[in-house]
């Protein structure tokens, strides 16, 4: 079976690109052939897959996804595909995943009531009427509760065209045998680049779009630990994102010598080890994946309930969990509390690993693979 995967943009560290890869692969092991459209890749392509860069260039993204769209089903005329992909919310597509949060919820209840006129509102409109809409034939791959009554709401969309997928957690992610040795290698190899210290306290922030993902919260919060506690404490994000306004800030908060933005890593498995405390305080977050990934490692963690996956930390009782609406005082509140209790720290670790060991969080790749060669044309 012949399946076209679409994408905007392709990069080793976005949660939605690796999802992507996953399923791909796992498509692909099934021996099916693969080709994949984008208008960007960044790294290596996997051996097999047949990549089309879409030549298409525009001053605002909007026209340049809609020329993408024209190109593709253009291409898609000449030389068709049992199955239509897509990981970003376009028309003509089979079979959606939606990794992105509801478009026309956040128009509505985040911008101002003029923002629907404009050209970028109608084309994003369309393109996710073009999925979600009960004229469509498109089925659902859902990665989380949450959107799926804002969909329903906004388009009306029939039931029987959702599917929950589980988690998909990499098995890189999973603490390994040799945990502890791994975990001593990593925090020495950590003390010469961050300057990690014997007896101090390691947080560390996972997800490009540092804004999206509270970065500026979490370094509010290490700045408002009590003064002790802030001395052997250091906080490392992680992520393809403009470090500088981010910065300025630590800076200004006077932690600019305990605040390391390294940009992308490959080592994401090992600061997972090495860490005191996963942070996610996101704004909002259709799952949250690295919530998992740190669960699985055994990294207790410390998130907003504006994650999808937040109720897994609470499920495995792995951590804490900031209400919504948010208060950066509550977060500060619960990281000091955090930090300050080892002994909670070691048992929120142990239930994390006891969790990992009995939940599917696993099989995304596998059951999405199912859905998609599965669909009748």
């Amino acid at each position: 079976m012949q399946l076209a995967f679409c994408l905007y943009k392709y990069f080793p560290f976005g949660g939605l690109q690796r999802d992507f890869l996953r399923i791909a692969l796992a498509c692909q092991a099934r021996g099916h052939a693969i080709r994949v459209y984008v208008l960007e890749w960044e790294g290596e392509v996997p051996p097999g897959f047949e990549l089309i860069k879409v030549p298409v260039r525009s001053v605002f993204n909007h026209w340049r996804y809609a020329g993408f769209t024209r190109w593709v089903q253009a291409d898609l005329a000449r030389r068709p595909a049992d199955r239509v992909i897509g990981f970003n919310k376009m028309p003509g597509l089979d079979v959606y995943y939606a990794a992105d949060p509801c478009f026309e919820e956040k128009a509505r209840t985040l911008r101002k009531p003029l923002y629907r006129y404009s050209p970028r509102y109608r084309h994003f409109s369309a393109y996710e009427a073009a999925v979600f809409g009960p004229e469509s034939h498109t089925e659902i791959l859902m990665i989380s509760t949450t959107q799926q009554p804002l969909f329903k709401r906004h388009y009306g969309t029939p039931a029987r065209r959702f599917h929950l997928l589980p988690p998909g957690i990499a098995p890189d992610r999973r603490a390994p045998a040799d945990a502890g040795t791994r975990r001593t290698a990593a925090r020495a190899r950590f003390a010469d680049e961050f300057g990690l210290q014997n007896g101090e306290l390691l947080i560390v922030q996972i997800g490009s779009d540092f804004h999206r993902k509270g970065l500026d919260r979490s370094i509010e919060a290490l700045a408002a630990l009590p003064e002790p506690l802030r001395r052997r404490t250091r906080l490392v994000a992680i992520g393809a994102d403009d470090p500088t306004p981010f910065t300025a800030q630590a800076a200004r908060l006077g932690v600019g010598e305990r605040v390391f933005m390294p940009g992308g890593r490959k080592d994401v498995p090992d600061f997972l080890l090495a860490a005191d405390v996963l942070m996610h305080p996101a704004r909002h977050e259709n799952t949250g994946t690295v919530l998992l990934e740190a669960l699985v490692a055994g990294l207790p963690v410390l998130a907003s309930a504006a994650c999808g996956y937040a109720h897994y930390i609470l499920d495995a009782d792995a951590g804490n969990i900031v209400a919504e609406p948010f208060s950066q005082t509550a977060l500060n509140d619960t990281l000091r509390g955090m930090l300050d209790n080892p002994d909670a720290l070691r048992c929120w670790q142990h239930n994390a690993l006891a969790f990992a060991d009995s939940a599917d969080l696993y099989s995304l790749p596998e059951r999405a693979a199912d859905i998609i060669v599965g669909q009748r044309g």
